[in-house]
């Protein structure tokens, strides 16, 4: 079987986030086999897709090196990615079906574009122990799937050094899943960009998560609220890497846009 590593949300290599994609299988291995597959490639997640009759539909499926996940924006790019430039899968519109539903990537001029569902927070309270954890003061706490805190400056957001094992501690309790944290700030006037964020996931094996598709699930219909419009730019600043994502709230649904580079493409001495 062959695999490529993908930097998704990324228009040039070692940026953005890395995901690996197994080729097409025919039938599902043991999830224990994928989970192990994936915790031996070390990357955020690791894509399996499964064929269908429908050459452009395929059902997908995402782990992390601990777990496997419901939703996952930056691995769909990649293996959206890989079918459409890799493979060269003959189609500008691929499905995938996932335990969160159809999920579509479009195949544009300047990139893709992909259909998820929208997931808007509520306000909520800091949770007991959340400053601490973050070791900074948010001005807003929201929940969703995950939580988000939201900080008054950019700096502010880069700037943060959090207690890991304590955040997850705090953000499973507050939301009854996993311990993950998604932070943002508006921008810094004149930037290119209109809101700066980072993802902490620690309930998912993962410190800290370069560029997170499923993040903005949440916070694109929160910023459109915020600034009034339904297209909103982000940055997720990781450091040293960071990945550019353009969302547009539609509803119940948020359009994820970006790009992806292939940087590896590797055989696996396995079989199923």
């Amino acid at each position: 079987m062959r695999q490529w590593t993908v930097d998704a949300f990324a228009s040039q290599p070692f940026k953005g986030n890395g995901a690996c994609v197994v080729e097409p299988l025919d039938a599902w291995p043991e999830a224990g086999w994928m989970q192990a597959l994936a915790a031996e490639n070390n990357q955020a997640e690791t894509a399996f897709l499964l064929k269908t009759t429908d050459p452009a539909r395929f059902a997908l499926r995402w782990f992390t090196p601990l777990l496997e996940v419901p939703l996952c924006g930056h691995a769909t790019l990649a293996a959206g990615h890989v079918l459409l430039r890799e493979l060269g899968t003959d189609t500008d519109l691929l499905t995938f079906d996932t335990r969160s539903g159809p999920l579509t990537l479009h195949r544009s001029v300047t990139g893709y574009e992909m259909d998820f569902p929208a997931q808007p927070p509520v306000q909520i309270d800091p949770p007991e122990g959340l400053v601490d954890a973050l070791g900074a003061h948010p001005v807003e706490v929201w929940m969703s799937s995950y939580l988000v805190a939201l900080f008054d400056s950019e700096d502010a957001v880069r700037a943060l050094s959090p207690d890991l094992a304590a955040l997850n501690a705090v953000a499973s309790g507050a939301t009854g899943g996993r311990g993950n944290v998604g932070v943002a700030a508006l921008a810094d006037p004149g930037s290119d960009v209109d809101v700066v964020d980072r993802f902490f996931a620690p309930g998912s094996g993962i410190p800290e998560d370069p560029a997170t598709g499923s993040l903005h699930c949440i916070l694109s219909p929160l910023f459109a609220q915020k600034l009034g419009r339904s297209t909103v730019r982000f940055l997720q600043a990781y450091p040293g890497r960071g990945g550019d994502i353009e969302c547009e709230h539609r509803g119940d649904r948020v359009l994820l846009r970006g790009q992806a580079v292939t940087v590896v493409e590797s055989r696996l001495r396995l079989t199923v």
